[in-house]
């Protein structure tokens, strides 16, 4: 049988931005400002790490509620200037499908400029069937795009490699993750919200008990825990093979930021070094 065909990649083709004005700001002077001001008062709330990070766990709500958790993660990246490719795992909120997606572009668009894309690595994981090229799971996802801006804040230039992780398998995704590892230059980042829609003191408790299963390497989280938790447990895997150490940053929730206690959404930001 004929080994499958996988359609060349579109070429100066933009994936523009989904939920600027909605998420974040649409405004780049205000998106730049609140970015910076999400990052100072990260830094307010405890000595800085003089480790660097290999990986990041970090939420993806709107940033009035999610913003101050992730930025105790991507506060980590200061002055990071040997990091030159990220790896960006999210899950899918709009699109079922079964395994990982590439996009079918060559860039990223947010306010804040254009990120181009890693094309030749995703090929050669399309034509390895590691994943497969579905523009659909990409064109309206937030769980990736509202990472961007922290990254083109912090970072100097890099390429991105964007996956959404549907159905998919820890192995499957450890697989992915373990063929893009590379050096110091690669930055793994995986986007996850924790617990959803409990009343305050059951995500508290909720959201405590994930992290200990986080920290203590158990990759079997599921959706209940952390609507990432396909892309978690793949980087745990293989965190966990590597011998790595995991670091608790931040854990609250939207009633601790910007909502009510009645219903809601938890968040966590954890660093792997």
């Amino acid at each position: 049988m004929a080994s499958q065909q996988i359609p060349p990649r579109a070429h100066l083709r933009i994936r523009p931005s989904a939920v600027a004005g909605s998420f974040y700001p649409a405004d780049p002077q205000q998106l730049h400002r609140d970015i910076k001001t999400y990052l100072d008062n990260a830094g307010r709330s405890g000595p800085f790490k003089t480790w660097a990070p290999k990986a990041l766990i970090t939420p993806h709500a709107g940033y009035v509620y999610s913003a101050p958790i992730a930025a105790s993660a991507f506060r980590t990246l200061k002055h990071r200037e040997d990091i030159h490719r990220v790896v960006l795992l999210g899950p899918s909120h709009r699109v079922p499908f079964k395994g990982i997606a590439s996009p079918d572009c060559d860039s990223f668009r947010t306010p804040l400029g254009i990120i181009p894309l890693d094309t030749q690595v995703l090929e050669q994981l399309e034509h390895l069937n590691l994943v497969q090229p579905l523009a659909d799971a990409h064109r309206l996802e937030h769980s990736l795009e509202v990472q961007l801006p922290f990254l083109q804040t912090l970072l100097d230039d890099f390429e991105l490699i964007p996956l959404v992780v549907g159905d998919a398998e820890p192995e499957t995704v450890a697989e992915v993750l373990d063929m893009l590892w590379g050096g110091d230059e690669t930055l793994i980042i995986i986007s996850s919200d924790l617990s959803h829609y409990l009343e305050y003191s059951n995500a508290k408790s909720t959201d405590r008990r994930t992290t200990q299963a986080i920290e203590s390497f158990d990759h079997h989280l599921n959706g209940e825990q952390a609507c990432g938790c396909r892309a978690i447990n793949g980087l745990l895997c293989c965190a966990h093979a590597k011998r790595m150490q995991l670091t608790t940053l931040d854990v609250r929730n939207s009633g601790d930021t910007a909502g009510d206690k009645d219903r809601v959404v938890g968040y966590g930001a954890y660093a792997l070094h």
